[in-house]
């Protein structure tokens, strides 16, 4: 890895990934809500439709089939925890609260885990840059949390523990997944793919009993479905291509750029309120983008 900078190629990579992120995001828009029933259809439509582009895109990347098993199941359980936590967040408080903490906390300890265990130092310039998106994200999450007026909340917002819990989720996969692919040399293809056929049997241990549900939700949806299996995957393939060339430190926080595309589409096509506030937030991402541009 030369430098630790972000390289032309691995800003393309993450910017083209924050794009796909940002389309399945507003694709599904709605239909995500289903939960679990489409987080399993979700496992099964990303391994079906990429499992078939492995053998064009370097196989597994190693000989050492338990390397690549040991990689991909620690992802998978990984990202299923991820994805428990994160329900459960939305459970007990409020999205706003849950979204804006676990983006800001994730980003914000890859960049330190980065530093101590990968032993990454980015540039001054470059933190101020990371530092930029952090707060740019968290404003644009929080955009509505001040709106927001429940008599019955309890003092401590459960929805920060758990936000911050999802943060730590997004660190741990990520530099987990990040050393898998470095260490042993594996296709980005290939480890996604495994990740997601892993993470089927948990899902479908969740949605046991409501079979009724899920194939009602796959006819009423499979347009979405469709393309959320082609453009999530999509969006963490290019990720970890652009983590094996670059620092884990400045590709964890410019993904975030898809939380921005998303906020914008909801202030100028949704209409959502507070568009001043997303766009300023956002001015502050794009000032960090510059930053690690630079």
């Amino acid at each position: 890895m030369e430098g630790l900078v972000l390289s032309a190629l691995a800003f393309a990579l993450v910017l083209a990934a924050a794009i796909a992120h940002a389309s399945w995001n507003i694709a599904a828009h709605g239909v995500s809500r289903a939960g679990m029933p489409f987080l399993w259809w979700g496992a099964i439509g990303s391994t079906l439709l990429w499992a078939g582009a492995i053998p064009f895109t370097g196989g597994l990347g190693t000989d050492d089939l338990g390397a690549f098993a040991l990689g991909v199941g620690v992802s998978a359980f990984l990202h299923v925890g991820y994805m428990a936590v994160l329900q459960r967040g939305y459970q007990v408080g409020g999205l706003s609260t849950v979204y804006a903490t676990a983006r800001g906390t994730g980003p914000f300890l890859s960049v330190i885990i980065a530093v101590l265990v990968l032993g990454e130092r980015p540039s001054i310039v470059a933190l101020f840059g990371v530092a930029a998106i952090i707060v740019g994200v968290v404003a644009i999450g929080l955009v509505d949390r001040g709106r927001r007026v429940d008599a019955d909340r309890p003092r401590i917002d459960r929805g920060l523990l758990f936000g911050v819990l999802t943060g730590v989720a997004i660190a741990v996969y990520t530099i987990w997944d990040a050393h898998a692919v470095r260490a042993w040399d594996l296709s980005p293809v290939a480890f996604m793919v495994g990740t997601t056929a892993l993470q089927v049997p948990f899902y479908s241990f969740a949605v046991r009993g409501r079979w009724r549900v899920v194939w009602a939700l796959g006819r009423a949806q499979w347009r979405r479905i469709l393309m959320f299996g082609v453009l999530s995957p999509l969006s963490y393939i290019l990720v970890l291509t652009a983590i094996q060339i670059a620092p884990v430190a400045l590709v964890a926080p410019l993904r975030e750029v898809s939380v921005v595309l998303v906020s914008l589409f909801g202030a100028f096509v949704l209409r959502e309120s507070r568009a001043g506030w997303r766009i300023a937030a956002s001015i502050i991402v794009v000032v960090g983008i510059v930053l690690l541009a630079v």
